[in-house]
């Protein structure tokens, strides 16, 4: 019998690793500690669940760097890449999901399998014997989280996540709002109407930043000082940096004709995406907030055609702590200290579903080689997961890390043989690059 990994944390990464290391024919334990534990955000027991947004953004392929990571971890037989596929929305140009069934259908898939044990329990401590991947994400448990800052001999960094509120879609006004995906991306009708948007006047818009800016907020514990990450500020916080930011961010106006006034150009739009299969939930785009809740529904009523708007869930804002990698782990995502151990996920400092879950598919792979007494290094730098792995352990400086969605900024730069090459070919130029080196790296382990 071969020797069992063990993986803490059933989120993205977790089950993406246990995935790659089930199929390699290495039995896995995951163990998750919900529902018997809960967390401020998971509603549900289930693996792989989906908290913060529906969506994987976009899936572009050919010229963007998470559409390249999609591509990566489906070439790669990625779980979570294929029941994304399976339980994917009508969402233009990216990848929305369905997330209940989403969530279910990777629970069922794990659990189906021979080689894979899912356990409950609260692991609080660092394993001192066997082989782990701890992939807590960013809700790791108050005990976990004090070993793993005891190991490391420094405090763990921390930020703060965010949460949009989702919206029953029947009580939305229609008569106000219309359907539209920004400049009508998508090949299909669905598509292209996968995003519902709500348009203001110039006097709307002001009256609702009056609002946000005066709406009761959440307070934080004396001494705490509160860090965002950038790619998920919530909206009080645009709002405070100018009048005018959201204008320019989540509420831009462009790309977007009222099917109402299709004459009328609005001053501000509020989008809403298509959270479930069956039509009747839609996230509030980019509406992070850490607004209490009483406020919340005061000032989401003031947006035009959300006035009798009834929602499913709010908004709300929770910690995110992840470690120091540069510093504390290696090349193979292993922690220095202890190389029995290694990290994967949101908490080793890359941000999204889709990059957690790249991270766990390294770890799992790389993991499950070892135990085979194999070495697999990781993909190169010039692929997307390459890129990341490079980042997080060594690439990036570690006296400023902060959490790091993937993009092309990561990627060694292209040679531009024959002059300067223009964004889109420079974009296209990467991703071609990229597939050729991660298709070697694929076929290196057959």
């Amino acid at each position: 019998m071969r020797e069992t990994l063990h993986i803490v944390g059933g989120g993205m990464a977790g089950s993406e690793a246990a995935w790659q290391v089930a199929r390699a024919g290495i039995p896995v334990v995951i163990h998750e500690m919900r529902p018997k534990v809960g967390t401020f955000a998971h509603r549900t027991g289930n693996l792989a669940e989906m908290v913060c947004s529906n969506s994987f953004r976009s899936d572009d392929d050919e010229r963007n760097a998470v559409g390249l990571l999609h591509w990566e971890m489906r070439a790669a037989g990625g779980l979570i890449m294929e029941m994304a596929d399976q339980h994917r929305l009508p969402a233009g140009g990216a990848l929305a999901v369905d997330r209940d069934p989403f969530s279910e259908s990777v629970t069922e898939r794990l659990r189906a399998h021979p080689l894979i044990t899912v356990s409950d329990e609260e692991i609080t401590e660092l394993p001192a014997e066997g082989r782990w991947i701890i992939a807590t994400g960013p809700l790791t448990s108050g005990a976990l989280a004090e070993a793993i800052r005891a190991e490391t001999g420094a405090e763990a960094l921390a930020f703060f996540d965010a949460i949009a509120p989702i919206v029953y879609a029947e009580s939305i006004d229609m008569s106000v709002a219309w359907a539209q995906s920004r400049y009508d991306k998508g090949e299909t009708e669905a598509e292209q109407k996968a995003y519902l948007n709500c348009p203001m006047t110039k006097a709307d818009y002001e009256g609702f930043i009056d609002a946000l800016l005066a709406a009761d907020k959440t307070e934080f514990h004396e001494g705490e000082t509160a860090e965002y990450f950038d790619g998920c500020l919530p909206i009080e916080v645009m709002a405070e940096r100018g009048r005018e930011t959201l204008r320019f961010g989540p509420m831009k106006p462009v790309g977007l004709t009222n099917a109402h006034r299709p004459d009328v150009k609005p001053y501000a739009v509020v989008q809403l995406r298509r959270d479930n299969a069956l039509g009747t939930l839609y996230n509030i785009v980019g509406f992070q907030t850490k607004m209490k809740y009483g406020a919340q529904t005061d000032v989401f009523k003031r947006i035009p055609g959300l006035q009798d708007a009834s929602f499913a869930r709010l908004g709300g804002i929770h910690r995110n702590t992840f470690i120091n990698s540069p510093t504390l782990l290696d090349a193979q995502m292993r922690l220095k200290s202890r190389p029995h151990i290694r990290f994967a996920g949101q908490i080793t400092g890359v941000e999204g579903y889709v990059e957690s879950a790249a991270m766990g598919l390294l770890a799992g792979r790389i993991a499950a080689a070892e135990i085979l007494g194999r070495d697999l290094p990781p993909p190169g730098p010039d692929t997307a997961m390459g890129a990341l792995i490079t980042h997080i352990t060594g690439g990036a400086e570690a006296k400023t890390f902060q959490p790091m969605n993937v993009n092309f900024g990561l990627f060694p730069p292209i040679d531009a043989k024959g002059g300067r090459r223009g964004r889109k070919d420079r974009y296209k130029a990467y991703t071609d690059r990229a597939k050729t080196s991660f298709r070697e790296w694929l076929d290196g382990q057959s």
